[in-house]
Order: C-alpha cells, then structure tokens, then sequence
C-alpha cells in the first residue's frame, strides 16, 4: 500500500522533475512559433500545487493529497497541456476519496477516471498525443493488477506502458515522425511518473535546479496584487544580527566579502563597537558562525522569505476570487496583452482584461478571478488564443456565474465578437451572432521562429519572419514589411471592406505607418486602420472582414 507521506513526496518529486525538464519538453513541439509552450505550461501547472504538498504533515491521507493537489492543478493549470494534466491528476483525487493508503486497485481505478475526464473535455481527441499516453498506461495497469504483487510493481508497468506509448506517438502523428520528436505533452507525463516511480520504489525525492540555473517565466495577469508578488528569489532566509565586537577583531570587510560568497543583498555597518549585519542566504548557520569570529551575537533574526511571499500568493488570489455582486445582465473578460489592444477591448465594453496570450498562457485561477470581479449574472469570455480555451472553460465551470466561452482564437476574432454584441438581444441571440461574427473575420499574424525547424514542407532556420494566416504557416519571409504586405495580399478578397493591422511593440511607429499607406494605396475601396497595439512576439496581427 501506499501512504499518503509517499504520495505526497512523489507529487512533489513529479512537479520538481518537470520544472529541471521543461525546456527539453519545450523543445520537442513541432510548430516552431513561440508560445506558451507544452513543458513551460506543465511545469507550471504542477508547480502550482508545491506550496500544499510541501506543507502537508507526514500523517497525511492519500485522500487528502489528491485532493489538494487535483484542487490546485485545476485553478492553476495553463494551456491545453496544463489543463488535460490537472484532469489526469483529477482522477487521483476521484479515485482515493475516503481512504487512507491506496492500493493497486485504488490506482488503477483512479488512472481510469483521470483518461476518462481528460477525452470528454476535448472535442475531437487526437491520437498520438498524452491523450494516447496516458490511456494506454491505464489499461496497462488494468491488465497487470491481476498478476502484480504490490503498487510499486503496477507502477512500473504504467512507466514501462507510457514509454512504449510515447515512442510511438511519431507513428500515429505524420508531423512528429517529420520532425524526428515524439510529442512533447507525453513526454512531460512520462517524466512526471517516471519521477513518481522513483520514490514509490524508496528514491530521494528530486529537487529543482538551483534557482540561478533557472529562467524565469513572468506571466503578468489580470490581478495586479498577484503581478506584485511575481519575484525570483534566490535566496530563502533574511538574516539580520547585531554582534557587539570583541577586543582585536577582524576588519568586518572580511565578514562583508564572506557573506557576499554565500548570499546577496549583503549590508554590514560597523561603528566603534557594534557589527550590524543583513544578507539573504541559503546558510544562516554559515553566517552566524562566521559572525561568532567578530565578536558575540545580539538580536539574531532568521526570516524564511519563500514561505512569506507563498502566503503572500495564497492570500492575494484568494481575495481575486471572490465575486463580486452583480449590477447588469451581460459582461466580458478578455485575454489580451499590449497597452494598446487592451484599451481596444476596454472601448468595446469589455470588464475585465487577463493579461496573457502567446508565451503567456494566464492559468484557469487567473481566468476565473477575473470572471468573478465581472459586475454581471452572464459572462462571455474571450480566450483569443487557441492554447487558452481549454483554461478558460475549466474556469467556466468553476465560477457560480452563467459563464460562456467564446471559441475567439486571436485578437481580431474576439473583437468581431464583441462589436456583434447586441445589448438588447437574449443570450442565446447573441451568443450564435458573435459566433458567426468571429468566424466571418480572416486573420494573419506576424511573428519569427522560435528555433529551427523542418515544418509542412518549409525549412526554417531561427528567427525567420513567419506569416500565419487564420493559425496555419502560411509562408516564411527574411524581411518582415515585405512578409507582411504579402499577408494582406493573401487575406484581402473581393468583398473585404475593413483591413485592421495593428502593430507590436517591436515595429517602429515610421514602419508601422508605411505598410499602412502602401496596403490603402493597394486597396482604396477598402478602409485601413492602423492601432498601436504594443503587443509582444507578433510584429503584426493582421484583419481582413
């Protein structure tokens, strides 16, 4: 059987084992624009659940431990390979309700809802994806509950299974087996067993990479008291003291240069006879005894600083969360980024903005908080990226408003939805007519390659201007005026009568302002409006209606 302390240590050696492997996961996706990408979103995802399981007691429940944990990959699962791994982990939390140690039966049930909660909440499933991982792992386990001995051995044979179903994701997906990669979200998931297999059968609990081998992820959300808290820190324990300096000691430059060896943000102050100390270090110990050799010690105080801006964290989203009374019928969220394209959708009379979108695919917590800051009883939400759907429906359902998610997949598409909005119209009204809105509008973006690649037929060397039109590589260009005028040509037809481009943050306002004249002059019948948008990796997002 397995207890809940090993549960609890396997789940966290998973999230720290995803988190040192991200950017190997992320760079097994195909599509070679920068985006929230799978490793970075699962990593994350189970990231979000550490501060719980690090807490948790040893006498912990299995019960409790998926609970928390399912609980808090939900509200913090980002893109669609965060969202189908919190459905996965759901089945834990279904699976181990009510019981104290988990058994071979108990997991194999679980694996079973965890699959099956993931296919239902896709559409149309593809195969060859951690869908196809994670579903045959489980049956694996079926099979083998009947002959294995104990939890540890049925683990195995989930590992054994999804490694096997892995390196035959390229057979089921022409795309990967192009590429050479098997895909990206199954290997995350077999990373993450792997991890959890590891302390089933005894192993150290892995832990992350030091913090400055890391690359930090900022994600600047809806909540700017959560954006507040956003920080690296390097160092966990604020240590202050005071030493009152003994007859004949050193010069305190020597403990100053110590302590910069072992920590940051350094300060000492001597006068006549007292040290005054503060550093940030992993070693308080360290700096106490070296202290010692200066003289003796007064006032120590030894902050832990990862646990106070956790709590920090922990309260700032709890207080997002909380809705707030409705005043009107209708409201709107929007996932947007760029000073300029937030104002576009604050004019159309959207509530509420979560800042995200490409790179920075805002969590289902992030979503849902600010669905409930929405001042309504309906709330239509507009993703406007493909990878943030998902998010945005697990929010819907875990919001107590009527809440409908509009399938936007770029910023065009939601702001077409939102000019068909009819203030007078019932729900359902509007709901089919912004539908019909979004789908009418043809939109390309400009952007650059995010690594090389061999991707539809076009070979792509980094940093590549790619033209996308309606979400699909469309064509690669060396210079991006020439790549963008080309765009339009491809995306104007006979009726088109508004063409929107709305420039980045890295076009400059003189080039922005030539492409702008040179596509009028191509097409005078037809209004052009140019919008600084000041949004990030696209150069231009483009429109054609």
């Amino acid at each position: 059987m397995i207890n809940g302390k090993t549960l609890r240590d396997a789940f966290i050696s998973g999230a720290n084992s995803i988190a040192n492997q991200k950017t190997l996961v992320d760079e097994l996706n195909v599509f070679p624009v920068p985006d929230g990408d799978t490793g970075t979103n699962m990593s994350m995802t189970m990231g979000n659940a550490l501060i719980a399981l690090e807490r948790m007691r040893d006498d912990v429940t299995v019960s409790e431990v998926a609970e928390q944990t399912a609980s808090a990959l939900l509200r913090g699962a980002r893109g669609n390979s965060g969202v189908i791994l919190s459905l996965l982990f759901r089945g834990f939390s279904k699976g181990f309700t009510g019981k104290k140690e988990a058994s071979v039966r108990d997991f194999v049930i679980s694996l079973d809802y965890g699959v099956s909660g993931a296919y239902k909440s896709i559409m149309k499933p593809t195969e060859g994806t951690i869908l196809t991982v994670a579903r045959l792992a489980g049956e694996r386990a079926a099979a083998a509950s009947v002959s294995v001995k104990d939890e540890v051995s049925l683990w195995e044979e989930v590992c054994a299974s999804a490694s096997e179903a892995l390196e035959n994701t390229p057979n089921l997906l022409p795309a990967l087996k192009k590429a050479g990669v098997v895909d990206a979200g199954g290997k995350g998931l077999l990373i993450i067993f792997e991890a959890m297999l590891d302390v089933f059968k005894g192993g150290e609990v892995k832990i992350q990479d030091s913090p400055a081998e890391k690359k930090a992820v900022t994600i600047d959300t809806f909540s700017s008291t959560v954006g507040d808290y956003d920080e690296i820190i390097n160092f966990t324990y604020c240590t202050e003291m005071l030493i009152t300096k003994a007859s004949g000691s050193d010069d305190c430059s020597k403990l100053r240069a110590y302590l910069e060896t072992i920590g940051d943000c350094v300060v000492v102050v001597e006068d006549d006879d007292i040290i005054k100390v503060h550093v940030h270090t992993n070693h308080p110990g360290k700096a106490i005894e070296r202290a010692l050799k200066f003289g003796t010690i007064n006032l120590p105080k030894i902050e832990n600083m990862k646990m106070q801006h956790e709590q920090r964290i922990i309260d700032s989203k709890a207080l997002d969360v909380k809705p707030v009374k409705a005043v009107k019928e209708y409201g709107f969220v929007a996932v947007a980024a760029g000073h300029g394209v937030e104002a576009l959708f604050e004019d159309v009379g959207v509530d509420c903005i979560v800042r995200g979108g490409q790179t920075m695919n805002p969590s289902t917590e992030d979503i849902l908080a600010a669905i409930n800051k929405c001042p309504s009883e309906i709330v239509f939400v507009l993703p406007n990226n493909k990878n943030i759907i998902m998010s945005a429906e697990q929010a819907a359902r875990l919001s107590d408003r009527k809440v409908c998610v509009l399938q936007t997949r770029t910023i065009p598409q939601g702001m077409s939805a939102m000019l068909a909005f009819d203030d007078e119209a019932d729900f359902e009204t509007n709901r089919l007519e912004m539908t019909h809105a979004l789908e009418r509008v043809s939109t390309g973006q400009i952007t650059f390659a995010s690594r090389d690649s061999d991707f539809e037929g076009h070979k792509i060397k980094k940093n590549e201007i790619l033209a996308l039109e309606n979400g699909k590589l469309s064509f690669v260009e060396k210079d991006l005026a020439k790549a963008a005028y080309k765009l339009i040509k491809k995306l104007v037809k006979g009726d088109t009568s508004y063409i929107t481009i709305i420039q980045g943050i890295d076009v400059s306002d003189k080039d922005a302002e030539a492409l702008r004249e040179q596509v009028q002059n191509k097409y005078q019948n037809a209004e052009v409006l140019l919008v600084n948008g000041g949004q990030p990796v696209y150069y231009y997002i483009l429109s054609a209606e």
